[in-house]
C-alpha cells in the first residue's frame, strides 16, 4: 500500500499535471482568441454615443429620409511642382477616375462592388491646382471584413494608395488619399501594431525588469510564460462576448487589456514567489513552501484584485459605451491575471518536485528556519529606509505632501477639452497631409456637413438662423432630387468644390433645386461649415447652431459628424463628474472591509487622491511645456484617474495587509517598521514592472494612448516609491495604534 508520504507525493503531482494541462489548453484556443481580437472591434463613435445624446436623436430621424449613407475616401490631386493642371493633367486625372471602380481587391472583386454610385468624378478646384475624386463607400459594407482580415474600408483605402503611388508620379501628379475612410484606415494600421509589437515591447521590458530582480535564468520565464496564457485567458473569454455584442471592443481597450494582464499577472506572480522564497526557508519540501505561500498572499492578492474591478467595474456608469465596455473587458483582464498567478505559477514552480529551489538558481533559498527574523533584520535599503520613517514619520510624511501638492497645484493647467481626429496621430499619416492639401484647395466643410432636422413650416427660419451662425458658409435644404446623391459621409450635390461655386468662392446664394424633401412634416437642411468636421474648432461652430436652434419655433435635432464629436467630448466631461465620487467611495469600503478599520482606509485614499492629483500635475507641464502636445481627450483624466487609483491603491494593500498582520504582534508602529522592510523589495519591483509595461504603449503612435502611457507610468512610480513607501508609512507611523479605529483592540498599544 502506499504511505501518506507518497500519496501525498501523487496527489500533488496530479493536481500540478492537471493545472498545466488546463493552461496547455488555454494556451492553445486562447492564443487564436488572441488573434481574432482585432476582428470583433468597433471603433465607430457614433456607436459608443447614448440614445439621448442629440446627434443619436438626429441620426435616427436622418435615416428616415433614405439618404445614401457613404463612408467616402477622398483623392485629392496635385501636380508634383505645384503648378496649376494643364488639359494632360486633367485627362490623367480623368482616367484615374474611371478605373478606380474596376481596382481588383483581395477577395477577388473589385472596388465597384462596394461603392455607393456607379462612377467617381474628377473635380477640379477652383483655383485649378488640385483635383479631387471622391470614391463614396457604401456606409452599409465598408466595416464588413474581407476573407477575415482587413474591413472594407481599410483595403480600399489601401488599394487606392497603392494605385497613387504607381500611377501619378508618371504623369508628374502626386497624390493622397484622405477624408473618413483614410482616416479609420490610419487609425487601424496604428493599432495594427497591439498583436505584435506592444505584446512584444512589454514582454520584453518585463523580462529585463525580472532577470535584474531575480538574477535567475529560470525564473522570469515562469512569471512571463503566467502573464502571456493569463492573456490568451482573456481574449478566450472577450472574443465570444465581443462577437455576440455582449461587449463592446475597441483598439484602445484591446492596448490597454494587453498592458494591463501583463502588469497585473506580473505583480501577482512578484508577490506569491517572494513570499514563496521567504517559505523556503523555513520548509523543507517546496510544496509545504507553496502552500504556506500561496495561502499567505491570497488575501492580499484577492483584495486587490477586487479592488481594481470594482473600480474599473464603476465605468459602467458612463454614458458612452467605450467607456462603459472598458470597465468589464479590463475586469476580465485582471481576473485572467489572478488565475494565472494563483494556479499556473504555482504548478510552474513545482515542476521539479523536491528539487524546486533550482527555480531560483544560482541563489537558492537555504532552509534555516530563520528566513522572516534574518530577512526583517537585514541591514537592505528598505530597512534603512523603514528605520528612517520611523524615526521622524511626521517630518517624513509633511514634507513628502507638502512636494505632492506643490506638483498638484497645476492640474488647473491640465487641457483636455479634446482635441481634432488629426491631432490623434503621433506619426505622420497620409491622411492628415491629404487633408491639409484639400483644405488648401477645396472647401472642407462640405465633406461632412452638419445636419439639421426640422419642422417643415420652420424651413425658412432653421436656414435662415444657420447662415448667421459664425463658422457657417452656407445652409440648404435636402430636396427630391438631391435624394440618394447626399449623405452622411460624403459630398453634397455637385462635389466638394460646390462651396466655390458663388462669384466670391463661398457658396453663398446658391439656389437648391427641386422640391424641398419633406418626410412626416420634417426637413433637412445640410450647413456647410468652414471647418472640416474633424477639426477642433468646428465644435465651436455646432454649439452656435444649437443655440441658434433653440430660438427657432418647433423641435429641432442637429446631427452630423461633427456633432457626434461634440457630444462624445461633452458626455465623457459628465462621465468624469459621475463616476470619480463613486469609484473613491466603492474603494474606500472595500478598503473598510479589508482593513478592519475607518481610519486606515480614508488615509491610503486620500494619499492615492493626493498622488493622482500630483501627477496630473506633473502631466500638464510635461504635455504643455516639454512635449507641446495639443490637448488631451477628455476620457483621459478618466481613465487616468481609473487606473491610477485602482492601480495604485494595490500597492497599498500590500503594505498594509503586512503592516497589520504585523501590528497585531508587534504594535503599530513597530509592524509599519517591519511591514515596510519586508514588502519594500517586491513592491518596488511590482511597481517598477506596471510602470513598463505602461509605458510599451507609446509604441503605439497615438495621442490617447501616449498621454495614458505617461499619467500611469509616472502616477505608479509616484505611488510606489514616495505614496507607498514615505506617505502611508509616516502617517501611519504617526497615528500609531488610531489607524485601526475604531477596532483597534486587537492591535497592541505602541510602546512609549
Amino acid at each position: 500500500m502506499l504511505t501518506n508520504s507518497r500519496r501525498g507525493t501523487l496527489l500533488r503531482s496530479l493536481l500540478v499535471a492537471c493545472a498545466l494541462v488546463a493552461w496547455l489548453a488555454v494556451g492553445a484556443f486562447g492564443g487564436m482568441a488572441q488573434g481574432q481580437l482585432s476582428t470583433v472591434q468597433e471603433n465607430d463613435p457614433s456607436v459608443f454615443l447614448p440614445e439621448s445624446a442629440e446627434s443619436t436623436r438626429a441620426s435616427e430621424i436622418i435615416d428616415e429620409f433614405s439618404v445614401d449613407e457613404t463612408f467616402p475616401a477622398l483623392v485629392v490631386i496635385e501636380r508634383s511642382d505645384g503648378g496649376a493642371l494643364d488639359q494632360d493633367d486633367l485627362a490623367a486625372v480623368g482616367d484615374m477616375a474611371q478605373s478606380i471602380p474596376g481596382l481588383d481587391l483581395p477577395d477577388g472583386g473589385s472596388i465597384e462592388d462596394y461603392l455607393s454610385a456607379e462612377q467617381v468624378p474628377a473635380i477640379p478646384s477652383e483655383d485649378g491646382e488640385a483635383a479631387l475624386l471622391p470614391v463614396s463607400l457604401d456606409a452599409a459594407t465598408a466595416s464588413d471584413l474581407i476573407e477575415e482580415e482587413d474591413r472594407v474600408s481599410v483595403a480600399v483605402v489601401d488599394r487606392l494608395r497603392a494605385e497613387v503611388s504607381q500611377t501619378l508620379p508618371d504623369a508628374g501628379l502626386e497624390g493622397w488619399v484622405t477624408g473618413p475612410a483614410a482616416g479609420a484606415a490610419d487609425l487601424v494600421s496604428a493599432f495594427a501594431g497591439i498583436d505584435g509589437i506592444l505584446l512584444g515591447v512589454a514582454l520584453a521590458v518585463v523580462l529585463v525588469i525580472l532577470a535584474f530582480v531575480y538574477r535567475s535564468p529560470l525564473l522570469p520565464f515562469a512569471v512571463i510564460l503566467t502573464s502571456v496564457f493569463s492573456l490568451c485567458l482573456a481574449a478566450l473569454v472577450i472574443v465570444p462576448l465581443a462577437g455576440a455584442d455582449v461587449l463592446l471592443l475597441n483598439g484602445q481597450s484591446q492596448g490597454i487589456l494587453s498592458i494591463l494582464v501583463i502588469g497585473a499577472a506580473t505583480d501577482y506572480s512578484l508577490l506569491l514567489v517572494a513570499r514563496y522564497r521567504e517559505e523556503l526557508t523555513r520548509h523543507e519540501h517546496p510544496a509545504a513552501a507553496m502552500r504556506a505561500a500561496w495561502r499567505a498572499t491570497l488575501e492580499p492578492i484577492a483584495a486587490s484584485a477586487g479592488t481594481v474591478i470594482v473600480g474599473l467595474l464603476c465605468l459602467l456608469l458612463s454614458d458612452l459605451g467605450s467607456n462603459a465596455s472598458l470597465g468589464p473587458v479590463a475586469a476580465i483582464g485582471i481576473v485572467a491575471a489572478v488565475f494565472g498567478a494563483l494556479t499556473l505559477l504555482p504548478a510552474l514552480l513545482l515542476i521539479p518536485g523536491s528539487r524546486a529551489r533550482v527555480m531560483f538558481w544560482p541563489k537558492r533559498p537555504v532552509l534555516d528556519g530563520a528566513g522572516r527574523h534574518r530577512e526583517q533584520g537585514s541591514l537592505g535599503l528598505w530597512a534603512r529606509v523603514a528605520d528612517v520613517v520611523s524615526r521622524r514619520a511626521r517630518r517624513v510624511w509633511v514634507l513628502t505632501a507638502m512636494a505632492l501638492l506643490a506638483l498638484a497645484a497645476f492640474v488647473p493647467t491640465f487641457d483636455a477639452a479634446g482635441t481634432s481626429d488629426n491631432d490623434v496621430f503621433l506619426n505622420e499619416t497620409e491622411s492628415v497631409t491629404g487633408e491639409e492639401v484639400l483644405a488648401d484647395h477645396f472647401a472642407v466643410g462640405t465633406v461632412q456637413p452638419v445636419e439639421i432636422v426640422a419642422d417643415e413650416s420652420a424651413t425658412a427660419d432653421v436656414v435662415a438662423a444657420a447662415e448667421q451662425v459664425p463658422g457657417v458658409v452656407s445652409a440648404s435644404v435636402l430636396t427630391d432630387s438631391d435624394q440618394g446623391n447626399s449623405d452622411q459621409g460624403g459630398s453634397p450635390p455637385g462635389g466638394p468644390d460646390e462651396a466655390g461655386s458663388g462669384e466670391d468662392g463661398s457658396g453663398e446664394g446658391a439656389p437648391a433645386e427641386g422640391e424641398a424633401l419633406v418626410v412626416e412634416g420634417r426637413v433637412l437642411v445640410e450647413v456647410i461649415t468652414s471647418d472640416s468636421a474633424e477639426s477642433q474648432e468646428v465644435l465651436t461652430t455646432v454649439t452656435a447652431l444649437r443655440e441658434a436652434m433653440a430660438a427657432v419655433e418647433g423641435e429641432t435635432f442637429v446631427g452630423g459628424a461633427a456633432a457626434e464629436r461634440l457630444d462624445t467630448q461633452e458626455t465623457a466631461e459628465r462621465d468624469l463628474r459621475t463616476i470619480v465620487p463613486v469609484v473613491l467611495v466603492v474603494i474606500a469600503l472595500m478598503l473598510m472591509l479589508l482593513l478592519r478599520s475607518l481610519v486606515a482606509p480614508l488615509v491610503l485614499l486620500a494619499a492615492n487622491v493626493l498622488s493622482f492629483a500630483a501627477t496630473m500635475g506633473l502631466a500638464a507641464i510635461v504635455f504643455n511645456h516639454v512635449l507641446d502636445f495639443p490637448g488631451a481627450d477628455a476620457t483621459v483624466p478618466l481613465y487616468g484617474f481609473v487606473f491610477l487609483v485602482a492601480l495604485g491603491i494595490d500597492y497599498s494593500i500590500f503594505l498594509m495587509t503586512r503592516v497589520r498582520e504585523e501590528s497585531l504582534q508587534l504594535g503599530t508602529r513597530q509592524g509599519v517598521r517591519r511591514g515596510l522592510a519586508v514588502t519594500g523589495g517586491v513592491i518596488t519591483s511590482a511597481g517598477l514592472v506596471l510602470a513598463a509595461t505602461f509605458s510599451a504603449l507609446w509604441v503605439i503612435p497615438l495621442l490617447f494612448l501616449a498621454q495614458l502611457a505617461f499619467i500611469v507610468a509616472v502616477g505608479v512610480l509616484i505611488d510606489t516609491f514616495v505614496v507607498r513607501s514615505l506617505l502611508v508609512p509616516g502617517v501611519v507611523h504617526d497615528l500609531g495604534r488610531r489607524s485601526w479605529w475604531p477596532w483597534a483592540k486587537r492591535v497592541p498599544s505602541d510602546p512609549q
